[in-house]
């Protein structure tokens, strides 16, 4: 499954990207820091799976979702935060497509791999 991770912080980008990159099933195909270049990178590398931060600048991960997942209908994306979700956002992250939620903390190929089985 091809990859693409999408933090605006180098640092979790960092050893996120190399948690994926040594998964087995995992490709990791590229690393974005925004919202507006994880809906180009996600066309231009055929990402199969994009696993986005919630707050990222520019447009957030929530409206990041809503236009990969329009451009390319057969794609995954898993949201994830540093922080709890609050109801609010809790609605807005299932109400745009994606296929799950993730707090950072629990980030590994194990949780990733429970969302998609779904």
């Amino acid at each position: 499954m091809r990859v693409l991770l999408v933090d605006d912080n180098p640092a979790f980008r960092s050893v996120a990207g190399a948690m994926v990159a040594t998964a087995g099933g995992f490709e990791l195909v590229g690393e974005v820091g925004s919202g507006e270049e994880a809906v180009t990178a996600a066309r231009l590398l055929d990402a199969d799976l994009v696993v986005m931060d919630i707050r990222l600048p520019g447009i957030d991960g929530v409206e990041s979702t809503r236009r990969i997942l329009a451009d390319g209908p057969g794609r995954a994306v898993v949201l994830m935060s540093a922080q709890a979700l609050d109801d609010h956002l809790s609605a807005e992250a299932l109400s745009c497509g994606a296929r799950g939620f993730l707090h950072k903390e629990d980030f590994d190929a194990a949780a990733l791999r429970a969302i998609l089985a779904g």
